[in-house]
């Protein structure tokens, strides 16, 4: 797995850059082909603050973490990361085997669909609107006055669609098309 440790406000020393790849490591196990983990690490008032993102097979996994020390604060990422990986395989592994039972026919002539768990996304509205051209600025405003976390728009001066949203820190960013 390759690995980016990136320090903010923080110099990052090689006992941190040897814990951390050490225990990243423990995820290779759960990819077939090459990883790569972005890790960012800093002061938050009087803790440590840890923010690790991993891509690989076309999915991010991602956690942060607060604690006293970034040793702890790591021990945390790690675990969070393997919890979303564990339950991503598990949910692909379910979808996998109810797509082999829906082609089933039983001998009476039916199809078999008792056990079906479609529950785990369940979509309860849909919403459709016109995507006006605006400027970031303006969509944020737009944002804000409705009182939603995020905000999709077509960017006035790209003509692609757009996501707006406010992060956890109370700063904005923004999602665009590649």
């Amino acid at each position: 797995m390759k690995i980016n440790i990136i320090g903010r406000k923080l110099e990052v020393t090689d006992k941190y850059r040897d814990y951390i790849q050490k225990r990243l490591s423990k995820l290779d196990k759960f990819f077939k082909d090459e990883a790569e983990a972005r890790v960012v690490i800093g002061p938050v008032k009087d803790n440590e603050y840890i923010e690790a993102s991993v891509y690989a097979a076309g999915m991010i996994y991602r956690a942060e973490a607060v604690d006293v020390d970034v040793l702890c604060a790591t021990d945390k990422i790690v675990d969070v990361i393997e919890r979303q990986i564990r339950k991503n395989k598990t949910r692909l592994e379910k979808k996998i085997k109810r797509e082999a039972f829906d082609d089933l026919v039983l001998l009476s002539g039916n199809t078999f669909t008792e056990g079906e768990d479609n529950s785990e996304f369940k979509i309860v509205k849909t919403k459709k609107f016109q995507l006006k051209p605006m400027s970031i600025e303006e969509a944020i405003l737009q944002m804000n006055l409705l009182g939603h976390d995020f905000f999709v728009f077509k960017n006035h001066d790209t003509e692609e669609m757009n996501v707006v949203y406010k992060r956890k820190d109370g700063n904005y960013a923004l999602i665009e098309s590649v």
